[in-house]
């Protein structure tokens, strides 16, 4: 493989090769980072929805054990 390129000029080393994989592997590149950035979003939403789940449970301990003192 180094024989190959050794002959070639370098901006097919380090500019047409590259375009060329990002061609063909474009569609696959781009649906793995979609994946990832779905995936991460979704576990920023059960963050949040966890989150707030505990603190609408605690407000609504704290306030129901006032409530019970009268």
């Amino acid at each position: 493989m180094r024989e190959i390129f050794a002959g070639m000029p370098w901006w097919v080393k380090w500019i047409a090769v590259p375009v060329i994989a990002i061609f063909v592997f474009g569609g696959l590149i781009a649906s793995v980072v979609g994946f990832v950035i779905g995936l991460l979003f979704k576990v920023l939403v059960l963050v949040v929805l966890v989150g707030g789940l505990i603190f609408v449970i605690r407000k609504f301990m704290s306030s129901s054990s006032s409530r019970g003192d009268w």
